[in-house]
Formats: structure tokens, C-alpha cells, sequence
């Protein structure tokens, strides 16, 4: 059934017809969200992304700290609530623990979206509204974006009312707008995975088996990824009398493989986003463009140049969106969903 047809054709009653609305996605968003809102999924969501950002703050209390006494007044003070952890552990770092949670947040809302209704047998009865099939898809994506942005906003703004209230940073002008727009680069992340989720509740029948396959492949790209690329890399490591040439290359392949990974593309949009001193990311490609690289003078970037330096990485991330969330559009909009 095509979205240029209503989800059911009925007879006129009286001479009148039923109307379609224009914007049905709007009523199953609304739908969704104020179902997503109330659920004990959203608590349990919001409890995991608040100790995600909670516990490293605690461990970096006091590095934090000492940072702001030593630097008053200096610039992006406040943005190392989001980048100072332990020495020891790098994963207990506000920026490096959402990465690694963040997913479970796009998965949690998609992974029954659609079977879930079909294992219910609300599927059916949700079509014969008089709105368009794809008012369904679109309107469970948006909702799941909504309840996504709401969550990323809570726990943000959580982590500056701390920083503000308990160790007495206050943010400058350009790093409120730096937050932001890491904020939107998190949302666009997790939108990642949300599609990937809303793709696997279309093909997959039974919500229990999507969830397995959903947390699984986060599992493998999140948390062993770098392992397996690393191992992949090590395939290609240079012979140890390699030259310079030769060792530069297998470092941007090495690089080139782990960006194979969306949470290596999250990462360095991460980085440079938050950090404002960086000012490359990439190995460069000839040893005159290194040398350059060493001899240049320290300094901060405004935020229009760290995009330059970022937005390859975030051109993928939109891109992997939409293919995952088209792929689940096209193939919902073809499957029987009366059977």
C-alpha cells in the first residue's frame, strides 16, 4: 500500500467521506511520546543516562575542581565538566560514558515499535484510522526523537546546574553555544541508533529477538569494536625497518578502519566539539604536513572551524540515519501487516 492511499478505503456514508488528515504522523507522534513519557522504560532510561553522567562527575569532583582554581577566569573552563575524569580510567569521563550508554537510549525506543504492535494485534486496528500507512513509521521515528531530545536535555542541564551549584563554574558565551551543539551531535548519534531499532522491529516479528540482536550489535560496535579493529589493523602493521612513509600510511589506515564505527565518528565529533585547543584529529598525510603539525602554535578554535574539522564525521553520521531509517520505511511500507 502506497502513502498516496489512506490505511483503509471505506464506502461514503450519507455522501460524505471520511477525511484523512494531512499531518496523522503529528497524532501517533503525540501518541507515542505521551505513552514513552509515562512508561517505566523512560524512567529506567533517564536513571541509566543520569548515573552515566552522575558518576564520573563524582570520581573527576575534584580534578574538576582544581582545574577551575588554576584557570579563573580562563576560557572553556567549563566545558572540562564534560572532559576531566580519573587519570586511570578514561571511560569515567561525562563525554567517553554517554558514548557508550547513549545507544542503549535510540535502542530502548524502537526495538518494539512496530512488532510490538503487531504481536498485540493493534497493528491492524491502528491502520484502519483514517491516516496514511506511513503516518505510522514517521510518527513513531518522531516520537522517539522527541523522548531522546528530552532525556539529552535533562541530563545536560543536570551536569551544568552541578557545575554551577557545586563547584561554582559559571559557562562563557561560546561555551553554552559548544554545548549545544554537542548536545545536537549526541542526538544525532542516538537517532542513529533509534533508526537501526526502528529497523529491526519492522523486520524482526518478535520484540524479544530484536532487543537480543539491537543490544548485540551495540555490545560488538561500542564496546568490542575498537578491539576488533585493532586486531584488523594489526594485519597491515608496517615491518619493523618500514620507513617513516610506510609507518605514516599504516597509521591512516589504522585510522581509516576504526572510523568504521559510528562510535568512532561520535568520539572525534566529541573531542573537538568540547575541546577547543584541538586542532587536528587526522594523521597527517605526508611527513612535511606532520612536521608542520608539531610546529604549530597552540591556540583555540571558534566552533564554525572545529565543524570544519569534524563534519566528514558528521556527514556519515546523517547519512547511516537515513539509511537505516529508509530501509526501514521501504520495508514496512511493502510487508503484509494484516497476516
Amino acid at each position: 500500500m502506497s502513502a498516496s492511499t489512506p490505511a483503509v478505503d471505506e464506502p461514503a456514508i450519507e455522501g460524505a467521506t471520511r477525511r484523512v488528515p494531512r499531518a496523522g504522523w503529528r497524532v501517533v507522534a503525540a501518541k507515542e511520546f505521551g505513552d514513552h513519557v509515562v512508561s517505566v522504560r523512560f524512567l529506567v532510561v533517564l536513571v541509566v543516562l543520569g548515573l552515566a553522567a552522575v558518576i564520573p562527575l563524582y570520581f573527576a569532583a575534584d580534578r574538576i575542581r582544581d582545574a577551575a582554581a588554576q584557570a579563573s577566569g580562563a576560557p572553556a573552563v567549563f566545558l572540562a565538566l564534560f572532559t576531566i575524569g580519573p587519570e586511570d580510567i578514561a571511560i569515567l569521563r561525562v563525554d567517553a560514558f554517554i558514548a557508550v550508554v547513549a545507544p542503549l537510549l535510540g535502542l530502548a525506543f524502537a526495538f518494539d515499535a512496530v512488532n510490538g504492535e503487531r504481536s498485540e494485534g493493534t497493528l491492524p486496528r491502528l491502520l484502519a484510522q483514517p491516516i496514511y500507512r506511513d503516518d505510522v513509521i514517521n510518527g513513531k521515528f518522531v516520537a522517539g526523537l522527541g523522548v531522546i531530545g528530552l532525556v539529552l536535555v535533562a541530563v545536560v542541564v543536570f551536569i551544568a546546574g552541578f557545575g554551577m551549584l557545586r563547584l561554582g563554574i559559571t559557562p562563557h558565551g561560546q561555551e553554552v553555544v559548544r554545548i549545544v551543539a554537542w548536545v545536537l551531535a549526541t542526538f544525532l548519534y542516538v537517532a542513529l541508533w533509534l533508526a537501526f531499532g526502528l529497523l529491526l522491529s519492522v523486520v524482526v516479528r518478535r520484540a524479544a529477538t530484536s532487543a537480543l540482536i539491537g543490544f548485540g550489535v551495540w555490545l560488538v560496535f561500542t564496546i568490542f569494536g575498537q578491539l576488533i579493529t585493532t586486531l584488523v589493523s594489526g594485519i597491515f602493521a608496517p615491518a619493523a625497518n618500514a620507513s617513516n612513509e610506510e609507518i605514516l600510511g599504516s597509521v591512516q589506515l589504522q585510522e581509516w578502519v576504526t572510523r568504521l564505527l559510528p562510535a568512532t565518528l561520535y568520539r572525534e565529533i566529541s573531542a573537538v566539539i568540547l575541546q577547543p585547543n584541538l586542532t587536528q584529529i587526522s594523521t597527517p598525510a605526508t611527513i612535511g604536513q606532520l612536521q608542520q603539525a608539531q610546529q604549530q602554535i597552540p591556540g583555540l578554535l571558534t566552533l564554525d572551524q572545529s565543524m570544519l574539522l569534524v563534519w566528514p564525521q558528521v556527514v556519515a553520521l546523517v547519512a547511516l540515519t537515513v539509511v537505516c531509517f529508509a530501509a526501514a520505511y521501504l520495508v514496512f511500507m511493502r510487508q503484509e501487516v494484516r497476516a
